[in-house]
C-alpha cells in the first residue's frame, strides 16, 4: 500500500467513525489526508469505495484479534472469553462510537449497496466464527448461543456508546458468562 493510500484510509477511517459516514465529505478527507483529488480517485474509485475499505480495514482487525483469542486460548470457553473481553475493552474505549458495521448499515440500510453488503459479510463471517467456538466447547446448541452472543455484542455496542460504559461492560460480560454457565449443566 502506497504512503498516500494508507494516510487516505487512515484520515477516512478515523473521520467516518467519529463523525459518521455520510457527514464527512470527500473534500475533508482530501484535506485532512493532505493529499490531491487526483490522488484520492487513484486509489478509490468513489467514496463508497473508500467507506468498504475503512470498513474492509475494521473487518481485518476484528478477524485478526479473533484468530489471537483463539491461538492464545485453546480452551473454547477461554477464547470466548477473550472474544468477550476483547469487546468489553472497545466498549470503554476513549472516542467509542459503538460498531462501525451497526452505524454503517444503518446509514446504507439498501442490502444492495455496496457498504451494506460489506457489512453483511462481516457479520456473517463473524457469527460463524462464534458459532464454531461454541461448537467446539462440546456444548449443547451452539447456532443459538452464538446468535446469542452476537445479539449481546450488538446490544453492548449500542448501549456502550449511549451511557457509562462500564456497567454495559460488565453486564455484556455477565451475558457471556451465562451463555458459558448454562450450556454446561446437564439436560
Amino acid at each position: 500500500m502506497s504512503e498516500a493510500r494508507t494516510r487516505l484510509l487512515s484520515t477516512a477511517s478515523g473521520l467516518f467513525y467519529a463523525d459518521g459516514l455520510h457527514a464527512v465529505g470527500i473534500d475533508r478527507v482530501i484535506a485532512e489526508a493532505q493529499v490531491t483529488r487526483a490522488t484520492l480517485y487513484r486509489h478509490f474509485p468513489g467514496k463508497d469505495d473508500l467507506i468498504v475499505a475503512y470498513l474492509t480495514q475494521a473487518d481485518d482487525a476484528i478477524r485478526a484479534r479473533t484468530k489471537a483469542a483463539r491461538t492464545e486460548h485453546p480452551d473454547p470457553d477461554e477464547a470466548i472469553r477473550a472474544v468477550a473481553g476483547s469487546i468489553a475493552d472497545d466498549i470503554q474505549r476513549p472516542g467509542f462510537r459503538g460498531c462501525a458495521f451497526l452505524n454503517a448499515a444503518a446509514e446504507y440500510p439498501d442490502p444492495a449497496h455496496p457498504v451494506h453488503r460489506a457489512v453483511l459479510e462481516h457479520r456473517q463471517w463473524f457469527l460463524t466464527a462464534v458459532t464454531e467456538l461454541f461448537t467446539a466447547t462440546g456444548k449443547p446448541d451452539p447456532e443459538p448461543a452464538a446468535r446469542h452472543f452476537v445479539m449481546l455484542r450488538d446490544g453492548a455496542m449500542t448501549a456502550g456508546c449511549l451511557s457509562d460504559p462500564k456497567p454495559i461492560r460488565e453486564t455484556f460480560l455477565r451475558g457471556v458468562e451465562g451463555l458459558l454457565t448454562y450450556r454446561s449443566r446437564p439436560e
